[in-house]
């Protein structure tokens, strides 16, 4: 930590930062993830200085960073830095985005932890912004036409198919066999009255 300090103070005019210092960040933030008051200080530094954005490229810093400022309940402040980082685990960045959200309606209703259900509704309300998904978030929906393949084969054939079926319905669809069985699963308990 002294050294990482020490090599900050030394650098902080050289733009952009010198890559040892980007590393040795990204390893104090590894290593210190569960000494609170070190991780704080350490934070504290990296965000206080000129080169923030720099930093902002390390998922290991990234990641501390958040932990840190939900831990003292600024989740717009985490939002914020999340929608500006540039690390490139978009995935990961997104985790931390649905993790903040979750920590803000735990505290918000006085919970230790939230139901899958509850999960899904936050993630619902509180999409990942543009930043972190350029292509969008994944659709859990399969296109219409392979919905309409599906629905017309349920009305005209069968809402039941065996597995033969199902794999033939699958291949021609470019889906999994499960998916396909999952589906007609799905269309049956929908029509149950």
């Amino acid at each position: 930590m002294k050294r990482f300090m020490a090599m900050l103070n030394k650098n902080k005019n050289k733009d952009p930062p010198p890559s040892k210092l980007l590393d040795l960040a990204g390893e104090l933030c590894r290593d210190l993830q569960s000494s609170s008051p070190s991780l704080e200080k350490l934070v504290g530094a990296m965000m206080g200085c000129k080169h923030k954005m720099y930093f902002l490229t390390n998922i290991h810093i990234v990641r501390a960073c958040v932990f840190v400022h939900i831990r003292n309940g600024q989740h717009d402040t985490a939002c914020s830095l999340l929608e500006h980082c540039k690390a490139d685990e978009k995935e990961e960045l997104v985790q931390l985005w649905h993790e903040v959200h979750y920590r803000r309606v735990m505290e918000r209703h006085h919970k230790d932890f939230l139901t899958p259900v509850q999960k899904f509704r936050c993630r619902k309300r509180n999409p990942p912004p543009i930043s972190l998904c350029p292509e969008g978030l994944k659709s859990r929906n399969f296109p219409e036409e392979v919905r309409q393949h599906l629905h017309r084969f349920a009305v005209q054939v069968t809402a039941n198919p065996d597995k033969k079926q199902r794999e033939g319905l699958a291949q021609d669809m470019n889906l999994q066999p499960v998916q396909v069985y999952n589906w007609f699963a799905n269309y049956r308990r929908r029509r149950k009255p």
